[in-house]
């Protein structure tokens, strides 16, 4: 198998919301906010929804590779529930290798809402369920042996179990790619995220909000030269500013196109991701793995949702 997507199995539930619901709930334009079960099952109550997909980050991406001819696989944690079978479905009919056995748990499948405002922004609000449950046990290592890489989502970290399942996914794997995934992961878990940066990881993705609160970077030049000095591989998107890659201390860029018909956010680092790491694994130049993503990410911008 090229490519082993391991994240949080999330069922996407995608709603169109006007400005004054964001302020009337609390909630933070752009960001991804977790809420329990009630919470989720509130904000939901008033609202039509748009599309429901199987979704999770480094799913998106997974599901991009298989679409460009991949061979890849995804590993994650739902429920044998409805929302559980429906996720297994979802990525079977994109010829997505599902590499977990469900059982039944006392949790749901988990599911996050995304809430589109007129603006194309997306804010979700994540309820887990049993996707933030993933432990060392559901790791199978010979899954990860027979990938050529691993690429896991700083979504799926956190203290305890999850951070177990990371580590053996870490050292069983021959590289490992990581997406910083939100602004509110990185501020939660600054320090472990550094660290993973710095010495664990092979391949980074990451938007510039993210990469800059990481490491306290007052300007982008901070942000390059810090790429620089660790000797890994950063990919950074930058919005309307484009893409670029810090790599053995070489910077190669590639500019976003103008005037796009933006339609909704949600899935735009997943695509790049996607469209990046397909150019890598198919031998394509720096500068052509960057296009590529690009390409991918200005595609999905222009519909609702996250799939192309």
């Amino acid at each position: 198998m090229k490519i082993l997507g391991i994240g949080n199995a999330i069922v996407d539930v995608l709603c169109k919301v006007s400005d004054d619901f964001l302020t009337k709930n609390s909630l933070k334009k752009s960001t991804m906010k977790l809420v329990d079960e009630n919470e989720f099952k509130r904000l939901l109550s008033s609202l039509k929804i748009e599309e429901t997909i199987s979704g999770g980050s480094v799913a998106n991406s997974i599901v991009g590779l298989s679409q460009l001819g991949n061979k890849v696989g995804f590993l994650g944690k739902v429920n044998s529930d409805d929302l559980g079978q429906k996720y297994e479905d979802g990525l079977k009919k994109e010829n997505v290798q599902y590499l977990y056995n469900k059982k039944n748990e006392s949790i749901p499948t988990g599911s996050c809402l995304i809430l589109i405002t007129p603006d194309s922004e997306r804010t979700m609000c994540t309820f887990l369920g049993i996707a933030g449950k993933i432990n060392d046990k559901d790791i199978e290592k010979n899954y990860i042996k027979n990938s050529d890489l691993i690429f896991l989502e700083g979504y799926l970290w956190d203290e305890g179990e999850p951070k177990k399942a990371f580590d053996k996914a870490i050292t069983f794997s021959k590289k490992t790619v990581m997406s910083l995934s939100d602004l509110f992961c990185v501020e939660r878990h600054k320090p472990h995220f550094l660290d993973l940066v710095k010495n664990k990881l092979d391949i980074i993705f990451a938007n510039e909000q993210e990469i800059t609160s990481l490491i306290n970077a007052q300007s982008f030049e901070e942000v390059i030269s810090f790429s620089k000095q660790i000797k890994k591989k950063i990919i950074i998107t930058r919005g309307d500013k484009g893409a670029v890659s810090i790599s053995n201390g070489k910077l190669e860029e590639c500019n976003a196109k103008k005037n796009l018909k933006i339609k909704d956010l949600t899935g735009a680092g997943d695509l790049f991701a996607a469209g990046y790491l397909h150019g890598m694994i198919n031998d394509l130049s720096e500068k052509e793995c960057l296009i590529k993503g690009t390409e991918l990410s200005e595609k999905i911008i222009q519909k609702i949702g996250a799939r192309i």
